[in-house]
């Protein structure tokens, strides 16, 4: 169905590509994220690589489990500094908000009831 070629270069593009267009790659290329699993997890299992009688340009050596884990760590890595980025956000707007409310309590509190004489 999908040559050996073919499914490497769409793992090699879903890793690389940033958050947010990993499914634009999968909506173009009408693939579902299970596809781009299995393939990932039979390329690192070394089931799936390039005959060597294939001509398909530079000949590719085949990475080594310390750099696969060490390209995992690095994703994982830009994928926590996104979430921390993002609360980082949440925590200065919570604190923005905390600081308008009670300077809004502050100014009821110093109007305080009318005086009736």
């Amino acid at each position: 169905m999908f040559s050996t070629e073919y499914k490497l270069a769409i793992v090699a593009e879903y890793e690389n590509a940033p958050n947010g267009e990993k499914g634009a790659l999968l909506r173009r290329e009408g693939l579902y994220s299970s596809h781009v699993i299995e393939w990932t997890r039979a390329r690192d299992a070394g089931v799936l690589t390039v005959a060597p009688d294939t001509p398909s340009g530079p000949a590719r050596r085949r990475k080594s489990a310390e750099q696969i884990e060490l390209e995992k760590l690095r994703r994982q890595n830009e994928k926590l500094k996104a979430e921390l980025a993002k609360t980082q956000i949440a925590l200065d707007i919570m604190g923005k908000a905390r600081m308008l409310l009670e300077g809004l309590s502050e100014s009821t509190d110093n109007d305080g009831p009318p005086k009736t004489s």
